[in-house]
C-alpha cells in the first residue's frame, strides 16, 4: 500500500488506524496505534518517539542493568521510530487497520546499532558492496491448541490440548479439523502482503507449518514477524491458542524456522556454475563460513534458554556441523538446482528473531568468502553419532560465551552489538538459575 492510496482508504473510511511498530531484540512487534488521520498528518513524515527501554528488558518487560545503549544513568530517554514506508500494509484480521514497520535511530537519524533490522542492514550493506543480492525464505512450525491462551494461562501451560489425536505429517485428514484457521491464515496473509506457498501437518500432534514465497533477507524478515503476530491474533480469533516456542514438551518434536539463503549477481544465480552442474566456488566458500563459524554465531539462531533443548539426537534438529544434499541429520542441507539451488539453515527454531538468524548467516558466509574457506565433501551417514563432526552449543550460556570470543563476530557486527546480545543471554540465564520448575518440585518434594 502507497500512502497515497492508505489517504484515499482514509478519505473513504475503510482505514480508521494505523499500527506502527518494530521487531525487539526477541523478534516481537512493539509500538503504537495511531488514528489514521494523524499518521498521515504527522508520523508519516516524522516518525514517533519509544522509550529506549525496549531494547533493554526482559520478556516480562523488567528494566535490565548493564546496557550502554538503554539504562537509568541515561535516564531511558526516548529514540525514533522511522517508518519505512515500503512496509505500509492493510491487516485484514483487524477491520479498518493497516501497519508500518520502523527503523530505529537517533535523533540525528543514525540507525541504533543494537536493533534487529539494523543489524541485518548492516549485512545486507555489505553484502551489496561485495556485489551480490540476496534471496531468502523461511518455513516456519507451530504448534496449535484447542484452546485460549487465557484458558492455557490459567492452567499454568500444564494439560495442553493439541488440535490433532496424533502425528500428522502430510496428512491432509486431521488438519482438516483446523482448516477454517488454516484457510483464514493462508489468505489473510496473502492479503496483507504476506505471500504464503502452502500450509501442511507437520510431524507431531497439532504441528503445522507453513511456506513463504521468496525475497530479499529485509522484506523476508518483515514478513516473518508480521506472521507469527498474526497467527497468533488469527488464533485467539478462533478460540485457539498456538505457540513457536522451539521444544513446548519434552515427548513432542522441536518447533523449527529453517531459512533458505541464495546469492545473485545481474540477475543470475551466483551459488550455481552452469558448466559443472554443481555448487560453485562461491557457494563453496560461503558453505564453508556457515560451517565454519556456525557454533559462535548460535545464539543469533537458537536465543531462549528453551532453544537448546530442541537440539536431541534423532529429534529432526541438527546437533552438528555437516552438510548434504538430502540428509535431515545435518545442519545445513543443499536443495534444488539452477536458479532454486540454495542453502537450507536448520539450525534456527521457530523462537530465532529471524533479523538476527539472516544477519547471523550473511556474516558467515561472507567471512567464509573472504577467508577462502571451503565446505569440504558432502557428509553421509548419521550426523548425529558422528563425534568428529563439531557440536552446537549445549545450552543459551555456552552459547553466549562462543558469540562473546568470536572475533568474526565483533568484526562483522561490532563490539556493541556482541556485547549487547550477550547481555542479554547472560541475564537470561542469571533469570532461569533462580527459577525453581516443576521438575524440580516432582523430584524432590518428597524424597529429598
Amino acid at each position: 500500500m502507497k500512502l497515497e492510496e492508505l489517504a484515499s482508504a482514509v478519505t473513504e473510511g475503510r482505514i480508521d488506524t494505523v499500527m506502527v511498530g518494530f521487531p525487539d531484540p526477541f523478534g516481537r512487534l512493539v509500538g503504537k496505534r495511531f488514528r489514521a488521520g494523524f499518521f498521515l498528518e504527522s508520523v508519516a513524515s516524522h516518525g514517533t518517539h519509544g522509550c529506549n527501554y525496549l531494547l533493554t528488558v526482559n520478556m516480562d518487560m523488567d528494566p535490565l542493568e548493564g546496557f550502554g545503549v538503554a539504562n537509568w544513568e541515561s535516564g531511558f530517554g526516548d529514540f525514533v521510530m522511522r517508518p519505512d514506508l515500503s512496509t505500509l500494509r492493510e491487516i485484514p484480521w483487524h477491520p479498518g487497520t493497516a501497519l508500518v514497520l520502523c527503523d530505529y535511530v537517533r535523533e540525528d537519524g543514525s540507525l541504533v546499532a543494537e536493533a534487529p533490522r539494523s543489524v541485518l542492514r548492516g549485512q545486507l550493506e555489505r553484502l551489496k558492496a561485495m556485489g551480490w543480492h540476496c534471496e531468502s525464505a523461511s518455513e516456519l512450525e507451530f504448534y496449535l491448541f484447542n484452546q485460549t491462551y487465557h484458558e492455557a494461562f490459567e492452567s499454568g501451560y500444564r494439560d495442553l490440548r493439541p488440535s490433532s489425536d496424533y502425528r500428522i505429517d502430510y496428512h491432509l485428514m486431521q488438519p482438516g479439523r483446523d482448516e477454517g484457521l488454516m484457510r483464514a491464515i493462508r489468505n489473510g496473509m496473502a492479503a496483507a502482503r504476506v505471500p504464503v506457498e502452502s500450509s501442511k501437518g507437520e510431524w507431531s500432534r497439532g504441528q503445522h507449518e507453513i511456506n513463504f514465497t521468496h525475497d530479499e533477507p529485509m522484506a523476508m524478515s518483515d514478513m516473518h514477524v508480521l506472521f507469527k503476530q498474526g497467527v497468533r491474533e488469527l488464533a485467539a480469533q478462533h478460540g485457539k491458542a498456538v505457540t513457536f516456542m522451539a521444544k513446548y514438551a519434552p515427548s513432542e518434536a522441536g518447533n523449527s524456522c529453517h531459512l533458505h539463503m541464495s546469492l545473485w549477481k545481474e540477475g543470475r544465480p551466483a551459488f550455481w556454475d552452469e558448466a559443472s552442474g554443481a555448487g560453485s566456488g562461491l557457494f563453496r566458500a560461503f558453505l564453508g563460513g556457515l560451517l565454519r563459524y556456525g557454533p559462535e554465531l548460535c545464539l543469533m539462531f537458537a536465543p531462549t534458554i528453551n532453544s537448546y533443548k530442541r537440539y536431541q539426537a534423532g529429534s529432526w534438529a541438527p546437533t552438528r556441523m555437516a552438510w548434504s544434499t538430502d540428509n535431515r541429520t545435518c545442519g545445513f542441507r543443499i536443495v534444488g538446482h539452477g536458479k532454486s539451488f540454495r542453502i537450507e539453515n536448520r539450525m534456527p527454531g521457530a523462537d530465532a528473531n529471524v533479523y538476527l538468524a539472516f544477519s547471523a548467516m550473511l556474516a558467515a558466509g561472507m567471512a567464509g568468502v573472504e577467508e577462502g574457506l571451503d565446505c569440504g565433501e558432502r557428509y553421509v551417514g548419521n550426523a548425529y553419532v558422528d563425534p568428529s563432526l563439531a557440536r552446537l552449543p549445549g545450552s543459551l550460556g555456552d552459547a553466549a560465551r562462543l558469540l562473546d570470543g568470536s572475533a568474526m563476530a565483533r568484526r562483522a557486527f561490532g563490539d556493541a552489538v556482541v556485547e549487547f546480545l550477550v547481555r542479554h543471554a547472560f541475564l537470561e540465564c542469571e533469570s532461569f538459575g533462580g527459577a525453581v520448575t516443576d521438575w524440580e518440585k516432582r523430584r524432590y518434594f518428597e524424597q529429598v
